[in-house]
């Protein structure tokens, strides 16, 4: 397709360097970029038209739903951005079955409010505007993930439009292989224009979070982490230390948790073991709606870069890399350093079912370091130390927070049966790998 065709064919936006709306355009939460062309589709016709174009053109292309990827793969230089905002809307299509039909450019944001008024929710992330696209091709840890599990674990159908820029549908029934694929290979396969999801109904939940001093980290993680291990599956929790805006080394052991029900005798069973773990110096758990557990998302100041890492924790490990944690969080010039739990529901999947593949982990950690980039780069051989330290006692890897998307990435993310399974099917839906913005899966 020329660009003479795709401006008299397509019926949303055609943003290009110069132009007033350009410099916003250009760029994503987390990322600066040059794109020669940016597209916001008005419909599943332009998300076609503007692949056939990027195709025909040989140009690369990035796709953006919320334009949070870490990585920055929501944009590019000389390439072409299709911008899926436009396609945001929240459907309740079956009430009986609470199946929901949510555009491929939604955030979690817009979906929560959409399915709050007839009280369903979906398990997600934790953050509002983060798109649902690639929140879910990739996984979906949230508040709800030890219940309900990931959220491409409640992906009913997908519509994908594909490097050929056909429409397929992927299901269970339909082209059930590159089902497969989506639930967690990423944006490697097309671009999905819509998503079914079977939704659940939902209450108020119990957030918050319980401090503890820094000094007590050691008991208090250990605890939290046995806790965790048998507590109701409707509490999910994540354990954040070393937070440098709040005195690094001196900052507070806090454990935030959500617990998925408004039964305050259920609630307190679940969340008071952790109350005992430690001398508590802060507690604002609450009854609240679900939505006012996601958070806004921060977009960090011009220049300033964060570099984000994380791996898999299985149950044997969890002592011996809870301790290591706690010797690093102590010491000046540590990464801010969470701990999420994950198991339950997600466990109970599995691990061939989806390509999403660390079923079995029971915790997962990230590390955080953000700043100029001297100060990044000034930092960096601590960091390395600290993951050299750590590689013998964790595993894989979450694509959706990771800011790199080296050779080494990709294998942590996909174990080799796993992305040996998905270069055939990237094989027969990309094989000129158009979608490669992203943790790249090449067809084999």
């Amino acid at each position: 397709m020329s660009l003479e065709t795709l401006r008299r064919d397509f019926g949303g936006d055609i943003i290009e360097p110069g132009t007033a709306e350009y410099p916003s355009a250009g760029r994503s939460i987390l990322a600066s970029g040059s794109p020669a062309y940016v597209l916001r589709p008005k419909s599943v016709e332009d998300v076609q038209a503007g692949v056939r174009f990027a195709a025909g053109a040989g140009l690369s292309l990035s796709v953006r739903g919320g334009g949070h990827s870490f990585a920055g793969f929501g944009t590019l230089d000389d390439g072409v951005v299709i911008d899926l905002g436009k396609l945001a809307n929240v459907e309740v299509i079956d009430k009986e079955r609470h199946l929901v039909r949510i555009g491929g450019g939604a955030t979690w944001g817009q979906v929560v409010a959409g399915l709050a008024p007839h009280g369903l929710a979906i398990s997600s992330g934790d953050t509002k505007d983060v798109g649902v696209g690639g929140l879910t091709l990739s996984g979906g840890i949230g508040w709800k993930v030890r219940k309900y599990g990931l959220a491409l674990d409640n992906l009913v159908t997908a519509e994908v439009v594909t490097a050929g820029g056909q429409v397929v549908q992927a299901s269970e029934k339909e082209n059930p292989e590159l089902f497969w694929a989506i639930r967690g290979g990423g944006g490697n396969f097309g671009i999905v224009t819509a998503f079914e999801f079977a939704a659940h109904p939902t209450t108020d939940i119990f957030y918050g979070k319980i401090s503890f001093p820094a000094s007590e980290a050691a008991t208090v993680l250990q605890g939290w982490a046995e806790h965790l291990r048998t507590a109701p599956e409707e509490l999910t929790s994540v354990a954040e230390f070393a937070n440098p805006f709040a005195g690094g080394p001196e900052a507070p052991v806090e454990i935030r948790l959500a617990f998925d029900g408004d039964d305050p005798d259920l609630a307190a069973r679940a969340i008071d073991p952790i109350r005992r773990l430690g001398t508590v110096i802060g507690d604002d758990v609450t009854l609240k709606p679900y939505a006012d557990a996601l958070v806004d998302g921060a977009t960090p100041p011009p220049g300033i870069q964060l570099v984000t890492r994380n791996a898999f924790v299985d149950q044997a490990s969890v002592p011996e890399v809870l301790r290591m944690l706690v010797e690093v969080g102590a010491a000046q010039g540590s990464p801010f350093i969470a701990v999420r739990s994950v198991g339950g529901a997600v466990s109970r999947v599995p691990d061939d079912a989806t390509a999403y593949a660390h079923r079995q982990a029971e915790l997962m950690l990230v590390t955080t370091i953000l700043g100029p980039q001297p100060v990044i780069e000034a930092a960096r051989p601590a960091l390395d130390a600290v993951w050299a330290r750590l590689a013998p006692h964790v595993n894989g890897a979450y694509a959706n927070f990771l800011t790199s998307a080296s050779e080494e990435d990709v294998a942590a993310i996909y174990p080799t049966r796993t992305y040996e399974r998905l270069a055939a099917v990237k094989r027969q839906y990309d094989p000129g790998n158009l979608f490669a913005r992203n943790h790249n899966v090449r067809p084999q």
